[in-house]
């Protein structure tokens, strides 16, 4: 966590509103973050989650496959899958592969940016899940199961190491639009409700637009910081009498974080502060405003920060899969490069987790004719920062890329290998409820070494 920016946001606010709180009033002001103690050493403290939501089409990106090209619209018995909807016969891929970086890892002409930074990543091409349909998709990548009661990766990292920065979120998830449905994907559900994401719309690059009710309009600080004072002593009046109560205890957290949010917010999610040359290293559009804001949280100590793809129309190429898939690749491939190039300049990508993919891949055979149906079965994500080796793919598809069938990598086993480069042993990150212990990877999970730096 940068202090000089903690504090320089923190003078700001205190210049603005007049001060005068003493030294008692601001040390509660400020507040003080809660972090825990991991199981063992953490190789990253943070994670930038970029979610693909829809499903990229791994074929095109980071796992070339001649043999599409050979057999141009049969079906061979090991594309004879059941998948989400009707497909035809094999659908090759226009574009080329060339390889990148001093590794010579192949890349998709789609993405020439991400190729010049392909040392830092590490490709998961082996991938796979349980469900080919978006909703329990979702849900698994999301929550790490396919019902939609549990909570999400975010809320269980939050549990398990708390937060470096009491003064802002420490979960926030980037999502333009007001995405109702997807509300479950960043909810803490049986755990305390302090742990759930903090969701963002930030389609509005005005940090009040963002964030509703981000300063008071009828109290000034003092006034708000005795009115926070008298309702935490009833409060612990009320529960000393009646015992403890998780969603009461919760709900004044979120009351003071809210609070104290007033005087870093209103900076950390303010992009006009920001250089004209890093504001175009990164290009124009929400996804490359949310990598921006994402690079700010990181360093302003946010635990995990996720950054939803797409406004209105995801990743999710049924029809017209060829031009629909430029056009998703021109709008993600500048800022992702220009946020690891960012992250390694400032010193926070060895300690900052970053995970690109979607809920699953897409076929090697046509749907529609010029469309590509949903396949969990094998795809392609990828990891950079954070105790991962750069500059390497692990796992492999078969020769049409439809399904893993080399060192595979199941969801619950990149989640526990998240979870380990956090220093938490995805075993023993649990919460007792309803009679049992749960956690983020259920019984399953294997930590991928492999890709360890």
């Amino acid at each position: 966590m940068n202090e000089s920016l903690q504090n320089l946001s923190r003078r700001r606010w205190l210049q603005k509103t007049g001060g005068g709180l003493g030294a008692v009033g601001l040390a509660s002001l400020l507040g003080s973050a809660s972090s825990a103690q991991p199981h063992r050493e953490a190789r990253a403290k943070r994670v930038i989650h970029l979610f693909m939501n829809g499903g990229p089409y791994q074929g095109d990106l980071f796992d070339p496959k001649p043999a599409l090209a050979r057999h141009a619209g049969d079906r061979p018995r090991e594309v004879d899958l059941r998948t989400e909807r009707k497909t035809a016969g094999i659908l090759p891929s226009p574009f080329k592969f060339t390889s990148q970086g001093q590794s010579g890892v192949p890349v998709s002409e789609l993405l020439p940016r991400l190729g010049g930074v392909i040392d830092d990543i590490c490709v998961l091409r082996s991938l796979h899940s349980d469900n080919p349909n978006h909703g329990p998709a979702l849900l698994m990548m999301n929550n790490g199961t396919i019902t939609p009661t549990v909570p999400s990766m975010g809320a269980w990292t939050l549990y398990g190491l708390g937060t470096e920065n009491a003064n802002l979120p420490g979960y926030v998830v980037l999502c333009p639009g007001r995405p109702v449905r997807f509300s479950v994907l960043w909810n803490s559900a049986f755990l305390p409700a302090q742990y759930q994401g903090t969701y963002v719309n930030h389609s509005k690059l005005n940090p009040h637009g963002m964030i509703p009710n981000l300063n008071n309009a009828h109290l000034g600080p003092e006034a708000q910081l005795r009115q926070l004072a008298l309702i935490r002593k009833l409060n612990q009046r009320h529960l000393a009498g009646r015992g403890p109560d998780a969603d009461l205890e919760a709900r004044l957290a979120s009351m003071e974080t809210a609070f104290r949010m007033q005087f870093e917010a209103s900076e950390a999610f303010d992009l006009s502060g920001e250089p004209e040359s890093i504001r175009e290293e990164y290009g124009e559009g929400h996804f490359a405003n949310g990598c921006l804001l994402a690079r700010r949280l990181a360093e302003r100590g946010v635990r995990f920060t996720q950054v939803y793809y797409g406004d209105g129309q995801p990743w999710d190429t049924h029809r017209n899969h060829n031009e629909l898939g430029k056009k998703h690749c021109r709008n993600i491939d500048r800022p992702i490069a220009a946020l690891l190039t960012d992250l390694k300049r400032r010193g926070l990508l060895e300690d900052t987790l970053v995970i690109w993919g979607g809920e699953f891949g897409r076929t090697p055979v046509s749907e529609n004719g010029n469309g590509r149906d949903h396949n969990h079965y094998g795809f392609s994500m990828f990891l950079a920062g954070g105790g991962v080796r750069g500059g390497m793919t692990h796992g492999e598809t078969d020769e049409f890329g439809f399904r893993a069938v080399e060192d595979k990598v199941h969801v619950h086993d990149l989640h526990a290998t998240i979870l380990h480069l956090l220093g938490l042993d995805h075993e023993r990150l649990t919460y007792r409820y309803a009679g049992r212990d749960f956690r983020l990877t259920d019984v399953y999970g294997r930590v991928v070494r492999e890709i360890l730096a």
